[in-house]
């Protein structure tokens, strides 16, 4: 016999938890499966050895969407603010240099130099206009100002936000804004002042996030207010296509088989696992969504005695650039931002190796992670003895990579999906991987099934 679900949501992370959550409040009986024993993909919060750690994104940015949902979920007392003004380093010539984080503090920097400085005057005052293809980050960066500033500031970032190449990941797509901005002024200041001043409502200074117990604290809240609706240890296994308006799918559980029909189908599973489920539809799905390359992460999180780090640990953390020869990519100061992450006395250090630039670093065993990462934060922050305590998180697929192309691949993706009424796609390798940006979409993405189911 065939179960009847009016909305299905395949992938319980945390864009999966969000459409549900939403369907659910707009009124329409919606279904999550998840195929893992818990729900929110890498967004995971644990306690270890009096250590709260993240072992995936280590905070958020604050969004209107988010603050909201926070709210109707009842966890707004639970969040907590990293300090706004906490500075950010970067390793240059083997010491941390503050990152200038305003216009004039660029100017003062000595992270960058006259040259460097007079690019952003001829932005300023000239201007340009993008190549008609698609152009990668650091093309961008070198066309547009020069290289140091990829290597010093641009690149860097780029490992921070997605563990990737600048040469291969494309301008429009992972920074739609700063291509508009040139494509719009012929300036990249002048076009992100403009867009600055177009948003409606109160401006907002972005913020840096977490909440008291973790970032898990969301994705439980989420949990809790679909109760019975969620459920773990279930996946779809095949989806044999439409039947008078509905999808038919077959469901394993626990071992048990079940076949289910929904009108309205979201799936918010990783690329690869959407292309194959939907490659019996059309096998142009699986051609796209495989193409579709991910950063394989390690996270290392380690624990020291306050009074063996030379370093005051005063701020965000470091990023590295890859002219350094380090295999970190950058550490975060977990103890610094939030309150409650190490036991007293003590402070948390989250790293980052591997990424698309060193996908051989996440192939070696914790232990040896643990001595690499120690080895190369130790010099840099005056570390005086090995870690009290360590952890070791590989995620093999942890971020996508919005490489050269990948506005073209979504076209193509969204025509194909217009062929299948009731089918709608939702996830981090669509449009920016953040959490705050993943909740914005499974928004939208919500919002397009209750005016379809409505209809």
């Amino acid at each position: 016999m065939t179960r009847h679900v009016p909305a299905l949501v395949v992938g319980g992370g945390i864009s999966g938890l969000v459409c549900a959550n939403a369907l659910s409040r707009a009124g329409i009986e919606a279904q999550l499966v998840e195929a893992s024993v818990r729900p929110g993909g890498v967004i995971n919060s644990v306690t270890r050895g009096g250590y709260l750690l993240e072992l995936g994104p280590q905070s958020f940015s604050g969004t209107p969407a988010l603050r909201e949902l926070c709210a109707e979920l009842g966890i707004s007392n639970e969040l907590l603010q990293a300090p706004p003004h906490a500075p950010r380093y970067i390793l240059i010539d083997g010491e941390l240099r503050p990152v200038p984080l305003s216009p004039p503090a660029f100017f003062m920097s000595s992270l960058i130099n006259s040259s460097t400085k007079w690019t952003l005057v001829r932005d300023i005052l000239g201007k340009s206009i993008p190549p008609d293809g698609d152009e990668s980050v650091a093309d961008f960066v070198r066309r547009k100002f020069s290289h140091q500033l990829l290597d010093r500031l641009a690149g860097p970032f780029v490992s921070g936000i997605y563990a990737g190449d600048p040469e291969r990941l494309s301008i429009r797509s992972a920074f739609p804004q700063l291509h508009e901005a040139e494509k719009s002024a012929g300036s990249i200041v002048r076009g992100m002042l403009r867009l600055a001043k177009s948003r409606k409502g109160p401006r907002e200074r972005p913020t840096l996030q977490s909440f008291r117990e973790g970032n898990e604290t969301l994705v439980r809240a989420l949990a809790k207010q679909l109760g019975p609706a969620l459920l773990t240890e279930t996946s779809v296994t095949a989806i044999s296509g439409q039947t008078d308006s509905s999808f038919d799918l077959r469901l394993e559980c626990r071992g048990l088989d079940e076949s289910v029909s929904t009108r309205c189908l979201i799936l918010a599973t990783p690329a690869d696992v959407t292309g194959r489920l939907l490659s019996p539809l059309d096998s142009s799905f699986e051609t796209l969504l495989r193409s579709i390359e991910y950063a394989p992460v390690a996270v290392v999180s380690l624990g020291y005695r306050k009074k063996d780090a030379g370093h005051a640990l005063n701020g965000f953390g470091f990023l590295v650039p890859r002219s350094a020869g380090l295999r970190v990519l950058g550490t975060v100061w977990n103890s610094s931002l939030f309150p409650g992450r190490a036991p007293e006395g003590q402070a948390l250090l989250t790293s980052f190796v591997g990424g698309a630039t060193d996908p051989a670093a996440t192939k070696l065993k914790p232990e040896e992670l643990v001595s690499l990462v120690h080895r190369e934060i130790s010099t840099l922050l005056s570390l005086k003895s090995e870690p009290v305590f360590s952890n070791v998180t590989i995620w093999p697929r942890a971020l996508p990579q919005y490489n050269l192309g990948h506005g073209d691949r979504l076209a193509a993706l969204a025509k194909a999906c217009l062929r299948f009424s009731g089918l709608w796609l939702t996830g981090n390798y669509l449009r920016e991987p953040a959490i705050g940006s993943c909740v914005d979409q499974a928004f939208a993405v919500a919002e397009e099934v209750r005016v379809v189911y409505a209809g």
